[in-house]
């Protein structure tokens, strides 16, 4: 019995139905998710990493690939040539590992932010201005920055997470 990762396709937004369906028939599977920030309040807060797709490790000889065509909620296993690829354990281990930084960080507006970036402020009543990334909040979707106000005096402010964006480095000379 050789158990390896395999891609499993989802019908469109269908994702987390699939999963319940394989945790169900006892498979060990990896479905990849993300704290979002949507501009809709009301939007899913989680979303898939890779929208229509999940990871289930089996042992595709015992199991055979027709089990995941006439599964509810799936399309197939990501074939080539008819073929399903094995996904390697350690990338698998390693998608695990960034997602959990990110999770850690407070989602994905803070992928590419850390203490420091010059970020600009899109939204709420500081619009257009620009400041310095400070921190994240913890236990909220809040974060700290520095305004900078007359005199290069900067000012400690909390805005939502969703009112900034980290800045473009100008890369033309």
């Amino acid at each position: 019995m050789s158990l390896a990762w395999y891609a499993i396709n989802s019908h469109p937004n269908k994702e987390n139905l699939l999963w319940k369906q394989l945790e169900q028939r006892g498979y060990e599977c990896f479905y990849p998710r993300i704290n979002v920030n949507p501009v809709n309040p009301r939007s899913r807060k989680i979303r898939p990493y890779f929208p229509g797709y999940l990871f289930v490790r089996v042992d595709i000889e015992s199991v055979g690939v027709s089990t995941f065509q006439w599964m509810p909620y799936a399309k197939s296993l990501v074939s080539f040539g008819g073929d399903p690829p094995v996904v390697p354990d350690h990338f698998i281990k390693e998608l695990q590992t960034k997602l959990g930084e990110i999770q850690k960080k407070g989602g994905e507006f803070f992928v590419d932010i850390h203490h420091g970036d010059s970020v600009s402020i899109k939204s709420g009543p500081f619009e257009g201005y620009e400041a310095i990334f400070d921190i994240c909040l913890t236990g909220s979707e809040r974060v700290r920055i520095l305004l900078k106000m007359l005199s290069d005096h900067y000012v400690p402010v909390e805005l939502h997470v969703g009112h900034i964006e980290k800045k473009k480095k100008n890369t033309q000379k």
